[in-house]
């Protein structure tokens, strides 16, 4: 038998599987719902978040939160090494039906918590997750990843091909827990005359909805260099109608010093694909 949650205002670290990789969970103290269409998915406040090395947290429903007239038997199974086989249901309200939408381990490995009394759903299988009345997108927030957004005096300039795109002495620094610090400018600080509306759209569960920005530089189209949150979660509204240029991207320059520009998912590849 795995390791029962007795505890839940503490955490539970576990080595298993694959590598010695590690599962850790923990209580959940928000009020959780999710939608699909006209009905209540689940309605809880006893859920878990597993933490694993690698992924992102997800959050795990007990079985009696959840709606199980919605639910209906997949044939789907999948084993992880971490935690054992997970058998998986699909969603039904109405004529609309989500499959594979929802997963259980109802026996997890040994060195696994004990998960078994609750069920996990894809982000994507329900139309809307609420946490306690307030509207969350793309995944649960990690309550250990911080974005902090300071007010600085540095010099921040941005060029692309020696063409200056913005210089400022009023950025905003936000620091995200992992990400490279992202340098946001004041409008009056940009050219915007060198910049266009992109169609592209990004959501963050921490900061809110981007829309992005494209340049032109020589006659060169740079396609959404730089983003902008008009209408951020509360939590951020420092950074409302500030740009930020990928620093991946640019040459941006802080105190007169190049910065390098970092490796991360942001980032062009070299061979133009």
């Amino acid at each position: 038998m795995s390791q029962a949650i007795e505890d839940l205002h503490m955490p539970i670290l576990k080595r298993s599987g694959a590598g010695g990789a590690t599962v850790r969970v923990e209580r959940c103290p928000r009020r959780l719902r999710g939608r699909l269409g006209p009905e209540t998915v689940f309605d809880t406040t006893r859920a878990l978040v597993p933490f694993e090395d690698g992924h992102l947290p997800v959050y795990y429903l007990p079985v009696e939160d959840v709606r199980a007239d919605l639910l209906e038997p997949s044939e789907r199974r999948t084993t992880c090494p971490r935690k054992g086989e997970a058998s998986y249901r699909s969603i039904r309200v109405g004529d609309r039906v989500v499959a594979d939408a929802a997963w259980r381990y109802e026996r997890p490995i040994e060195e696994c918590p004990d998960i078994s009394g609750y069920t996990a759903f894809y982000w994507n299988a329900l139309d809307s997750w609420w946490e306690e009345d307030d509207e969350v997108f793309v995944h649960p927030r990690d309550p250990y990843h911080r974005v902090d957004v300071l007010r600085s005096s540095r010099n921040v300039r941005v060029e692309i091909d020696g063409e200056p795109l913005a210089e400022s002495d009023r950025p905003l620094l936000l620091f995200e827990t992992g990400l490279p610090t992202r340098y946001y400018l004041p409008r009056a600080d940009v050219r915007l005359d060198l910049l266009q509306a992109s169609r592209t759209t990004s959501s963050c569960p921490y900061k809110g909805m981007a829309s992005y920005l494209s340049a032109r530089v020589g006659g060169t189209l740079h396609d959404d260099v730089a983003w902008s949150y008009e209408r951020p979660i509360p939590e951020c509204a420092k950074v409302e109608q500030a740009i930020c240029f990928f620093n991946e991207r640019v040459d941006l320059t802080v105190d007169g010093v190049p910065r390098e520009r970092p490796v991360s998912p942001w980032s062009r590849r070299q061979d133009g694909a």
